[in-house]
């Protein structure tokens, strides 16, 4: 099976860059200073604060797992795509179909995916249907738990940091009402006091609630292919034929996907051919 290395997940970082230039051209297009940013009380209360609230919010073993999140939202960790694992399903098929499913014993220490090892492996130790079909599935529900406390962490702090702005404001103005006598440091200290609400939005709107919701999509994707690997295994089992295993399979597609689908095994047979001519 065709595996890929880890490449940079463009839409993460592109989202992040245009976020950051949104706001600050909006800024410039409003007159405001980017002096006014400069304003520690106010990264103190959003930024440490929402730290403050997660660790309190969450136990040690879901928090000790923030930074291989932010790993996969920057990084495109996925080691197959649904052409090559269909292809993959439909060679094993033409292998047990004239050698049994015996023959696959060779092939489990060339799979590099844990999952899918481990139900080619329990295919040839001659498990049953059922049992292999219970302890994947088992398997998924658990990593789906697993992607939930993740995305959760930054869904909470989404909520925080706008509620924390409120208050960084709140604190601002408190200081601003001791310069009543003083109008000029009045505005100043009223214009200070809402840049936490600005960063706390910011933050929640711009960056934590998108990347929960990134989260659960990359958890979405790899559950499909997930499930893609157990109807696979399953088919494999009980002796389908190549051409049901690649039906089946593809009715994890859309219809494009299925037509692009066909093109790719397509050329992957016309360059067997060419190989074996050569």
């Amino acid at each position: 099976m065709e595996v890929g290395g880890n490449v940079m997940d463009k839409t993460s970082v592109i989202g992040v860059i245009l976020g950051v230039i949104a706001v600050g051209v909006g800024m410039i297009l409003k007159g405001i200073s980017f002096e006014a940013l400069l304003n520690p009380a106010a990264f103190l209360i959003i930024i440490f604060g929402t730290i403050a609230a997660v660790l309190i919010a969450f136990p040690t073993r879901v928090i000790k797992n923030i930074p291989s999140l932010f790993k996969i939202l920057f990084l495109d960790q996925q080691k197959y795509d649904e052409k090559d694992l269909i292809l993959t399903f439909t060679n094993w098929a033409e292998v047990t179909r004239r050698e049994g499913i015996l023959s696959l014993e060779k092939e489990v220490d060339q799979i590099e995916d844990p999952f899918l090892q481990s139900g080619i492996q329990m295919a040839t130790d001659g498990q049953t249907p059922d049992f292999i079909e219970a302890v994947l599935m088992g398997k998924i529900v658990a990593m789906e738990r697993r992607h939930e406390e993740g995305a959760a962490v930054f869904t909470q702090a989404g909520t925080y940091a706008p509620t924390l702005g409120v208050l960084g404001a709140v604190v601002g103005l408190i200081a601003a009402l001791g310069s009543m006598d003083n109008m000029d440091v009045l505005g100043a200290a009223i214009s200070a006091a809402f840049i936490a609400t600005l960063f706390g939005i910011f933050t929640g709107y711009v960056l934590w609630h998108p990347f929960a919701n990134k989260l659960r999509e990359k958890s979405k994707r790899e559950v499909l292919m997930k499930e893609i690997m157990v109807e696979g295994i399953l088919a494999i089992t009980a002796g389908e034929s190549p051409a049901v295993i690649k039906d089946k399979l593809s009715s994890f597609l859309s219809a494009k996907e299925i037509i692009a689908l066909e093109q790719y095994l397509e050329s992957k047979v016309k360059e067997s051919e060419v190989e074996t001519e050569g």
